[in-house]
């Protein structure tokens, strides 16, 4: 009898440890593997204002060696304002904003047992950085020259017509007041005549 209990013991000994074997075998590379836990910005995020940097976590301590990170903009434009730096799990890199539009992060590093890891996320940036102002020094184009507004001297408006206008009034006023001396001593001189010729 305690021949069986202790055969029953030992193949339920053998079963436990064959399961808990093959739970912890595959469990072993699946630790070495390391993979992309997090990112600030998320993936798919929508920005109105344009982040100072980018923080990647990962499931593992990715090595400076073997770890690349690189992001690009519209019209596939570098963005990346500086290398990346390494604290634990997190790795960040500095940011340099340009067009509204698509940015993409991309990743490549090896993981414990050599095999490469890489992947991407993506956010918009919804404005852009503004356009550069013309220089304050250069000249307003559009100006035009204080002088070009003045009238010629010449073309000021001469009074000369008006006082002729009023001097040649006046010259036809005295012709026909003369004239109508002319007519009255006329018709004085011929009544003086008839007189004359009645008395005779």
């Amino acid at each position: 009898m305690g021949g069986r209990v202790a055969r029953v013991a030992r193949t339920w000994a053998v079963v436990l440890g064959v399961v808990a074997a093959s739970a912890l075998l595959p469990a072993a590379p699946a630790a070495a593997h390391n993979s992309l836990t997090g990112s600030d910005p998320r993936d798919g995020a929508r920005l109105a204002a344009a982040p100072e940097r980018i923080e990647l976590r990962f499931l593992a301590t990715p090595k400076e060696a073997t770890t690349e990170v690189t992001v690009t903009g519209p019209d596939n434009v570098a963005a990346t304002g500086g290398a990346p730096t390494f604290a634990g799990k997190r790795v960040t890199v500095p940011f340099r904003p340009g067009a509204a539009g698509l940015y993409i992060v991309t990743y490549r590093l090896a993981s414990d047992d050599g095999h490469p890891v890489k992947g991407e996320i993506r956010f918009t940036l919804t404005t852009g950085t503004p356009a550069e102002s013309p220089s304050a020094s250069a000249p307003p184009t559009s100006a035009a020259p204080a002088t070009s507004t003045a009238l010629p001297t010449s073309a000021a408006p001469s009074p000369t017509p008006a006082a002729a206008g009023a001097d040649d009034d006046g010259g036809t006023g005295w012709l026909w007041a003369a004239g109508a001396v002319v007519v009255l001593a006329a018709l004085g001189g011929g009544l003086l005549l008839r007189r004359r010729a009645a008395r005779r």
